[in-house]
């Protein structure tokens, strides 16, 4: 298995061979761990297996349930974890910046969780406010099913801003049976059998020393999955036909803007996806808060959306979480990763009135009307045919009035769902399983709570 960084090498290469040859690789996510598999098989007759599990702690009580050092909980309509008295003080050096500084902090760690999956993969995600001189650390560790535990690994140092820290994943991580993959803690042979029962998520609030500021985190937890291989999955019978008002922007637009994050708009899939479904949801940067784009430029939102995405240590605006924990930065917003089983699941959100980021990786003559290939992608699917076939804001697109593309149905949850492709020279890639990001406001319709609670998000 490769290392995180030469993937990150592999993936630059990839990029800069499809700027050339008129193609799309921008980066679907920072992982590029063998993948799950979805939660049903739509189609089949049988019961579908229950293959993805989630939990995410955001309740009073399940803040109350977990051990916090330093921490308190917030009461109210949306309870969040804040620093009450710092449990101690830490220097950090920044592997970025180079700079070391003092910060008080307090942890939070939850109860442990056993996974109705015995998983192969865990992806933890969080929604968390951090004002300036402020960050977090969400951290996980996992319990084999022979009862060894993994150490603690960090899934992420974020916040919103840039001015303290970098927001950055970490490299190197790793025990006898899993490592972790920028967003991603994976098994690193699933075939051995080795799986995950069980983890906990460990939560530290950092702050400047003597600041009365805190982070407050409104909700963690992680999606955790299996990954049996599959080139191809079982066809949905259509049951909707809706398509909700969703804002359109092109990535291709910012080509070459801001190269310090991610090479410019070539990359920018996930953030300008990301970005959509935000301002569908009534929320949207403010002048102050775009006050350093350049002006003139067109969409200043998008850059924007990269700028508090980027991973410095991934190199890119591709992490699964860190775009989820952007979107929630916004008022009263919930994001979350996880994976959906079939279109079905789809359409439940969908009817509900929520667009979703899905993630996918495809040849050209896959994807009919694509017009291009690409190792990873994301887009938001805002509806359906009366036929079934998907409508998506496709950000891969020349401008915004390119960006609404219908794609055939059976291809394109295909192409979603798979774990395993074929790459242009046929060799097995690696295919997202169903990944997709999820936002909602927190006050939200009775029917899209119903839907979210179906899938186990809240």
């Amino acid at each position: 298995m490769t290392s995180p960084t030469s993937r990150r090498t592999v993936l630059t290469a990839a990029l800069a061979a499809a700027a050339g040859a008129g193609t799309v690789a921008s980066a679907a996510s920072a992982s590029a761990a063998p993948p799950a598999v979805p939660s049903s098989s739509a189609g089949s007759s049988a019961t579908p297996e229950v293959l993805v599990d989630n939990r995410f702690w955001h309740t009073y009580t399940d803040w109350r349930c977990g051990t916090g050092d330093g921490t308190r909980v917030l009461p109210g309509a949306r309870p969040g974890l804040v620093i009450a008295t710092p449990a101690g003080r830490t220097d950090y050096t920044d592997p970025h910046t180079g700079v070391t500084a003092a910060w008080d902090h307090a942890t939070w760690t939850s109860a442990v969780h056993r996974s109705a999956v015995p998983a192969t993969e865990v992806i933890a995600s969080w929604n968390a406010r951090t004002p300036a001189g402020t960050w977090i650390q969400v951290e996980l560790s996992g319990v084999y099913a022979d009862g060894t535990a993994t150490p603690w690994f960090v899934m992420g140092r974020w916040a919103a801003g840039d001015g303290d820290i970098r927001r950055t994943s970490v490299d190197g991580q790793g025990d006898p049976h899993s490592s972790v993959w920028t967003d991603t803690l994976a098994v690193d042979d699933p075939a051995s059998g080795v799986r995950l029962v069980s983890y906990r998520l460990r939560l530290t609030l950092y702050r400047a020393p003597g600041s009365r500021l805190t982070p407050t985190v409104w909700r963690v937890g992680a999606m955790a999955s299996e990954v049996p291989d599959r080139f191809t999955v079982p066809a949905s019978t259509p049951a909707l036909a809706r398509e909700l008002p969703v804002p359109r922007y092109s990535q291709n637009i910012h080509i070459g803007r801001y190269p310090e994050y991610d090479n410019g708009g070539e990359a920018w899939c996930s953030p300008t996806s990301s970005q959509m479904i935000i301002e569908h949801w009534g929320r949207r940067p403010t002048e102050e808060d775009l006050a350093w784009v350049k002006p003139g430029l067109p969409d200043p939102q998008v850059c924007h959306a990269a700028r508090h995405t980027y991973d410095y240590q991934y190199e890119g605006c591709g992490n699964w979480p860190f775009n989820a924990a952007y979107a929630a930065t916004y008022r009263d917003m919930n994001a979350v990763v996880t994976r959906l089983g079939s279109l079905t699941d789809l359409e439940r959100l969908i009817r509900a009135g929520i667009p979703v980021i899905t993630s996918q990786s495809f040849l050209k003559e896959e994807l009919t009307g694509a017009g291009y290939g690409t190792s990873g992608h994301l887009m938001t699917v805002i509806g359906f045919t009366p036929g079934g076939d998907v409508i998506a804001n496709d950000p891969a697109s020349p401008d915004n009035d390119a960006v609404r593309r219908v794609y055939r149905r059976r291809e394109w949850e295909n192409i979603w769902l798979r774990t395993k492709r074929y790459d242009a020279n046929g060799k097995v890639r690696s295919g997202t399983g169903g990944v997709c990001y999820i936002f909602w406001p927190a006050e939200s319709a009775p029917s899209q709570h119903r839907a979210l609670r179906s899938l186990g998000l809240v």
